[in-house]
């Protein structure tokens, strides 16, 4: 099938494009000479970029820079984009200029030809119109700021919140089912399910106080910086001006940075976010190592879990139940670490006043949240809603647990508990009858001490 095309012109001259793309010159030279790997932009970054547009046609309007008409249908061409209605139009690779200049420039190009197509006749320029008032070095930052928080409190967050819920029902469910404790993979005193519960639930809340906190830092935008932060061809009060409207936009605050030198060249506060980030994951780990771990069986591991049967686990073994929710999200996590360690790179890779690795940061940002929401949610969906407590088997393990010994210490001294604890691992006995049977306490006073 033969391709029309039509000839897109730039500062470097001529190129062809595809008659029924939006995209510029420059989009295609971006397309010509980074042609590697499979991955694009994430389109919330090139909606962010969107909002921001129409924010800076906005202002620049109210500021006497840019008329009615031109701000009219850039605003117009803008919000198709943020519906995504235009994502086809925005193929760059995330393998691109370490300033996100292409993606900026696909933006810019995508409304200036939306724009004019909404409005024949309209003359409208992706630099001098789209992109006045900012320059890539300052929009594109300020694009990741927009698309980590909008992504974090619009997404990540209520699936961590549904996780802690169903963790609460647990808890309030199995709060006086007792068990034994472990230490060192050893057993240890005796505790109830529902506190055991309660250091998952715990340790997910603090992560989300954490995360909550990295939003703060993430909120406040490089915008009106322009090319190395001193704001260069940006009126004053531009850059209150946009946060005002992407506060407005998102329902959410963005505030202008403190210092937009740092805000261009360092990329802390991404850095952190996903730190906390990085923490979660951590903790989710343990959650689906520890549900693993006790549902391991169901006759020959620890089997005090019932893991719901979602499928079956063997393509050998039949009537084998694997763990899989477990194991798909701790192999998340393992995904979430990978991408800390390149975000560091890439986030310590500012070069005087600009950072340089900002499409990568962008993507593998993102990349950890859209994965943590999607595995909170089957973890949650398909695991912990369906779990239950073998309590026959945790009482059983609870009646035969040596460590039980340490309540009598208070009452026999150390040494002769540790005596009795060696007597009925050695006998294979009871803790009660080895206690009783020498005569340290009787069966009433062991049945008192031992209740929990």
């Amino acid at each position: 099938m033969e391709i029309d095309y039509r000839i897109e012109k730039d500062s470097m001259g001529e190129m062809k494009v595809p008659s029924d793309k939006l995209w510029g010159a420059q989009t295609a030279r971006s397309l010509k000479n980074f042609r590697i790997g499979a991955d694009v932009m994430p389109s919330v970054v090139v909606h962010a970029l969107a909002m921001l547009k129409k924010g800076a046609a906005t202002v620049n309007c109210a500021l006497g820079k840019l008329d009615v008409p031109r701000r009219d249908a850039i605003c117009e061409a803008c919000a198709e984009i943020v519906t995504g209605k235009l994502d086809e139009h925005f193929p760059l690779s995330v393998w691109q200029t370490g300033s996100g200049t292409q993606t900026n420039m696909n933006v810019n190009e995508v409304v200036a030809n939306r724009a004019m197509r909404l409005h024949p006749g309209l003359k409208i320029h992706p630099n001098d119109h789209v992109n006045m008032s900012q320059s890539s070095n300052d929009i594109f930052p300020s694009a990741i700021s927009v698309a980590a928080a909008l992504t974090i409190e619009g997404l990540l967050l209520p699936a961590a919140d549904k996780l802690i819920k169903t963790l609460e029902a647990l808890e309030k469910r199995y709060a006086e089912t007792p068990k034994v404790a472990r230490t060192h993979m050893q057993d240890a005193v005796p505790m109830t399910f529902g506190e055991e519960i309660s250091g998952w639930r715990a340790a997910l809340e603090s992560d989300a106080d954490a995360i909550q906190l990295a939003l703060h830092k993430l909120r406040a935008l490089p915008v009106g910086g322009t090319a190395v932060g001193n704001g260069l061809n940006c009126p004053d009060g531009f850059d209150e001006a946009v946060c005002d409207f992407m506060t407005d936009a998102c329902g959410t605050e963005f505030y202008p940075c403190e210092n937009k030198f740092a805000g261009l060249g360092s990329k802390g506060a991404v850095l952190f976010a996903h730190g906390a980030l990085k923490t979660l994951a951590a903790d989710l780990h343990k959650l689906a190592s520890d549900v693993r771990l006790l549902g391991s069986g169901p006759r020959c591991g620890i089997g005090e879990l019932k893991l719901p049967a979602n499928e079956p686990g063997s393509s050998i073994m039949p009537g084998k139940v694997n763990p899989t929710q477990c194991e798909a999200l701790i192999m998340v996590c393992h995904e979430v670490f990978g991408n800390d360690a390149a975000l560091t790179g890439a986030c310590a890779a500012g070069v005087l006043e600009l950072n340089v690795c900002m499409p990568l940061i962008a993507f593998r940002f993102l990349r950890s949240v859209y994965l943590l929401t999607d595995a909170m949610t089957s973890f949650t969906d398909n695991c912990l809603k369906g779990l239950e407590a073998d309590e026959t088997v945790m009482r059983g393990y609870l009646e035969r647990s040596l460590m039980t010994v340490t309540r009598l210490t208070p009452y026999i001294g150390y040494d002769a508990a540790a005596k009795a604890a060696k007597r009925a691992l050695e006998e294979d006995i009871t803790l009660r009858e080895a206690v009783v049977g020498a005569g340290l306490m009787d069966a009433e006073r062991y049945d008192e001490i031992m209740k929990i």
